[in-house]
């Protein structure tokens, strides 16, 4: 029964696709062209670094009362995680800004406004 609603519905939009006196059923509502510019979106922060030796640190906190005397070597450990991925953060900022393959939306700005979209056809 199932299969016979999935053809069905494969039927309809077959006809709605298809073109009646050379133009298509279905019409665009915005012109089918990109635009020279990107909605300027924040990237994402990427994952935590340094958990686990946070998590560390903390916990030797809560057994010794906080004393931070006796946690030395957890709080060593954890400042130097978070310098070590400090300076893979601005290594990676300083190669060009990719973040995951993708370029900053300001980036592509530029890029779109100097190689615009042509508006007519060929």
């Amino acid at each position: 029964m199932a299969a016979q609603g999935g053809i069905l519905f494969q039927e309809k939009v077959a006809r709605l696709v298809s073109k009646r006196n050379g133009k298509p059923v279905l019409k665009p509502n915005r012109p089918l062209v990109l635009k020279d510019a990107v909605a300027n979106r924040k990237l994402n922060k990427g994952e935590a670094t340094c958990i686990s030796e946070m998590s560390l640190l903390m916990s030797c906190w809560k057994q010794n009362n906080f004393v931070d005397g006796l946690c030395s070597s957890e709080m060593s450990s954890f400042y130097s995680c978070v310098k070590a991925a400090q300076a893979e953060t601005k290594s990676r900022s300083a190669q060009g800004g990719l973040q995951g393959g993708r370029l900053h939306p300001k980036q592509v700005t530029t890029l779109l406004k100097r190689y615009p979209t042509q508006r007519t056809e060929i």
